[in-house]
C-alpha cells in the first residue's frame, strides 16, 4: 500500500495535513527526522503510516502511560496490532508480549524509557524486526527542556541494537537549543528537522491582572461560549474552583491525578460528551485529551515554563474556530512560583535523606533490591516520614538522574489472568476438586485465549454471572494461583518504584552537584520568561514564538495587548476628528457648553468634555465663565 492509501484506509483521509507527507517521506528514505508540531498538529500519524507502509514493527518510546494506554486502544480501534507494556505488568505477562512482537503481527511495542533498562527487553527488541524507532516527547532527553527524563539518555541503547532504522523524534515545544540537543542526544547522522509555526491565528491570548479571580472567571465563561478548561495548582483548589463554578450555574467538574483512574475515566469522558461544559483541572488532565472544540483556557495560576503553558493553552481551538487563553495574574503568583521554585530543589543532605527513607519504607536490607519494581503510594510515604510532597518529588527526579530509582507514572491496569497448566492437567483438576470445577467452566467460558496470553478479567463480573460477591471471586482466583494452575495479577492504580541498583547507605549515594545547579538556573530561566510573557506590553503570540525562536512573527492583532493598541489608535483618531470639529463650531461664533457638547455630532459626553478639557488647558480654546470661544 502507498502512504496516501493507508492513511484512506486506517484514517478515513484522502489528504495530510501541512508538513506531515514531507516528514514521512524523509523517514521511509531512511533519514533520522526531528518534528516538531504544535500541539493537536497530527504527530502521530508522522510514525503510524510509514511504520505500517513497511514490514516489521515500529517502537515507540513514550513517558506518559495514559497517553500509550489511548494510542494503542486508538489502533485496535483502526484493525492495527499495538501492544504497550509499562510498569505493573509481571515478568511472564512481559515475556508474552515480546514473544508477540517478535513472532506474531504486532505492528507497534510501546514502551516507557524505564523498560529500556531492562535487559530481558533490550535482548528481545534485538530480534525484532524493527523498522523505526519513535520517540514521543523527545524533549524529555534534553536537560535543557522543560521536563527532562533521565531514562531518556538509555534510548542512544535502543539505536545500538538497530543501527540502520531511522529514528522519529516528536515534540510540540523545543527551542532551538533544545532541538539541536535531541539530535545530539539521539545520534543522528546529520540535522534533519521539520519545524512547523507555533503560531495559532485562532487562539487570542490574554493576560488579566487580577487581584479576584473568581470574578473574572465567572466573567469569561458567561461571555465564551461553549466548553473550556481551567487549570489550577493544587487538587484541593479543583475541587474549590469547580464548586464555585457550579453555584453560579455551570456545568463543572474536578480533575487531578490523585483520583482512582476509573473515576478520571469517567469525569473525562463525561466532559467530552458535553455533558460537563468546564473541567478544573491539575496539569495531569490534557495529554491525549483530544476535544477540538474548546472555547477557552484558563490559567487561574502561573505555569512554571512557556513550553507547559503553550502546551496546555493549545488545548484550545484545535477545530480552528475562535478560542482564547486567558492567564490570570497577580503579584502574589510571582511570590509563589518562585517559592516552589526553591521546594524543587532539596538539599543533597534532604534527598540523601529521602533516598534512606525508602529503603526503610520497603525494609529494604543493605545491598538488596536490584531491579525490584514495587508499588509507590507517595502520599502515604510522605505522610509515614513527614516529608513536603513536592520537595519529596523532585528528590525521587534527581535520585533518578543518578540512576539509583526509576518513578513510573501512576497507571491503571485491570485484573489480568493466565491459565499456566495444560489443558489435561486442568481437566483432572476439576474432576478431583469438583467445588472448583463451575467457577473454572465460567472462566473458560468468559475469557478466550486464556490459556497463550494474559487477557484482563473484571472480578466483579465473575461475581455476577456466579451469584457470589467480589470478595470471594478474588479469594478463588488466589487460590488458585496458589495451587499453580493460574496467573493472577489484580487490578492496580499505583505508580511503581523500580530499585536500578542495589541499596547502599548515604555516604555512598553520589550526587552530581554541577548537574543540581544547571537545572536549577535553568527552572529559574523559565520562570523568569513566564513573569516577562506576563508583564510585556507587546504582542504576546510574538513573545511566545520569539521564546521558541520564530524572531519575525507579526503582530497577532487578536491578543489582550494587540486589541488594547487598537482601540488606543482608534480614540486617538475619534479624539482628532471631535478636536477638527469643536474648533470649526467656535470659528463661527461663541457657545455655551451646553450648547457646543450637543452640537458635536461624534463620540460621546465624556469624550467630548474630555477634549474640551485638553483643549483649555493647552491655551487653543477659551472661556469666560458662560461661553467657549477661540
Amino acid at each position: 500500500m502507498t502512504i496516501y492509501q493507508t492513511l484512506e484506509k486506517y484514517w478515513g483521509y484522502s489528504k495530510f495535513r501541512s508538513l506531515q507527507e514531507d516528514i514521512i517521506t524523509s523517514i521511509l528514505s531512511g533519514q533520522d527526522t526531528l518534528a516538531l508540531m504544535p500541539t493537536g498538529g497530527g504527530k502521530s500519524i508522522c510514525f503510524q503510516v510509514p511504520a505500517l507502509v513497511n514490514p516489521g514493527i515500529c517502537i515507540v518510546v513514550s513517558p506518559l502511560i495514559a497517553l500509550m494506554k489511548d494510542q494503542v486502544e486508538n489502533l485496535n480501534e483502526r484493525g492495527i496490532p499495538a501492544i504497550s507494556i509499562i510498569s505493573g505488568m509481571g515478568k511472564r505477562e512481559v515475556d508474552i508480549a515480546l514473544d508477540n512482537c517478535i513472532y506474531g503481527p504486532i505492528k507497534f511495542l510501546y514502551l516507557s524509557p524505564e523498560r529500556l533498562l531492562s535487559d530481558l527487553v533490550k535482548e528481545r527488541i534485538r530480534h525484532m524486526n524493527v523498522n523505526l524507532i519513535a520517540v514521543d516527547e523527545a524533549h524529555c532527553i534534553s536537560q535543557w527542556g522543560y521536563d527532562f527524563r533521565p531514562p531518556y539518555l538509555h534510548l542512544t541503547e535502543l539505536r545500538e541494537l538497530h543501527p540502520k532504522v531511522p529514528v522519529i523524534a516528536l515534540t510540540a515545544t523545543a527551542t532551538q537549543r533544545v532541538a539541536a540537543d535531541i539530535q545530539d542526544k539521539l545520534g543522528f547522522k546529520k540535522e534533519n528537522i521539520y519545524r512547523k509555526s507555533f503560531e495559532r491565528k485562532n487562539l487570542s491570548y490574554v493576560v488579566a491582572h487580577e487581584e479576584n479571580k473568581f470574578r473574572k472567571l465567572i466573567n469569561v465563561a458567561r461571555k465564551v461560549a461553549g466548553c473550556g478548561i481551567v487549570y489550577v495548582r493544587n487538587r484541593k483548589k479543583t475541587q474549590e474552583v469547580a464548586k464555585h463554578l457550579n453555584l453560579q450555574g455551570f456545568r463543572a467538574e474536578f480533575y487531578h491525578g490523585g483520583l482512582d483512574t476509573p473515576l478520571r475515566m469517567e469525569k473525562q469522558k463525561r466532559w467530552k460528551d458535553g455533558i460537563v461544559n468546564i473541567m478544573v483541572a491539575t496539569n495531569a488532565f490534557g495529554m491525549g485529551i483530544d476535544k477540538a472544540d474548546v472555547r477557552f483556557v484558563v490559567h487561574l495560576d502561573l505555569p512554571e515554563s512557556l513550553e507547559a503553558y503553550y502546551q496546555e493553552a493549545g488545548r484550545g481551538g484545535r477545530d480552528e474556530k475562535k478560542a482564547y487563553a486567558v492567564l490570570l495574574y497577580n503579584n502574589f503568583d510571582k511570590i509563589q512560583l518562585y517559592k516552589k521554585l526553591e521546594l524543587s530543589f532539596p538539599s543533597i543532605e534532604e534527598i540523601k535523606q529521602i533516598y534512606h527513607f525508602i529503603g526503610n519504607y520497603y525494609q529494604l536490607a543493605y545491598g538488596a533490591g536490584l531491579g525490584l519494581s514495587l508499588e509507590f503510594d507517595v502520599a502515604d510515604f510522605c505522610n509515614r516520614f513527614k516529608l513536603d510532597a513536592i520537595k519529596t518529588l523532585h528528590a525521587l527526579k534527581f535520585l533518578e538522574r543518578n540512576e539509583y530509582i526509576a518513578l513510573s507514572e501512576s497507571v491503571y491496569l485491570p485484573s489480568r489472568m493466565q491459565i499456566i497448566v495444560s489443558h489435561e492437567e486442568l481437566y483432572r483438576f476439576q474432576i478431583e476438586q469438583p467445588g472448583y470445577d463451575l467457577f473454572i467452566k465460567t472462566l473458560l467460558r468468559s475469557y478466550g485465549g486464556i490459556y497463550d496470553q494474559f487477557v484482563a478479567v473484571k472480578e466483579f463480573d465473575i461475581a455476577k454471572r456466579m451469584s457470589l460477591s467480589k470478595s470471594e471471586v478474588t479469594d478463588m482466583l488466589f487460590k488458585l494461583q496458589s495451587l499453580g494452575f493460574i496467573s493472577y495479577v489484580p487490578q492496580t492504580d499505583k505508580p511503581y518504584l523500580q530499585f536500578l541498583r542495589e541499596r547502599v547507605d548515604t555516604e555512598h549515594v553520589y550526587l552530581d552537584k554541577k548537574y543540581l545547579k544547571d537545572r536549577y538556573d535553568i527552572c529559574k530561566q523559565q520562570m523568569d520568561s513566564v513573569i516577562e510573557y506576563a508583564e510585556v506590553s507587546h504582542c504576546r503570540s510574538r513573545t511566545l514564538l520569539a521564546y521558541f525562536d520564530e524572531l519575525n512573527a507579526p503582530e497577532c492583532g487578536v491578543c489582550d495587548v494587540c486589541l488594547d493598541k487598537k482601540r488606543a489608535g482608534k480614540q486617538s483618531i475619534l479624539m482628532d476628528e471631535i478636536t477638527n470639529q469643536l474648533v470649526n463650531l467656535l470659528s463661527y461664533k461663541p457657545l455655551l457648553l451646553d450648547d457646543l457638547v450637543s452640537s458635536i455630532s461624534l463620540g460621546n459626553s465624556k469624550e467630548k468634555l474630555e477634549v474640551i478639557r485638553m483643549l483649555l488647558d493647552t491655551n487653543k480654546i477659551k472661556t469666560d465663565g458662560e461661553k467657549y470661544y477661540i
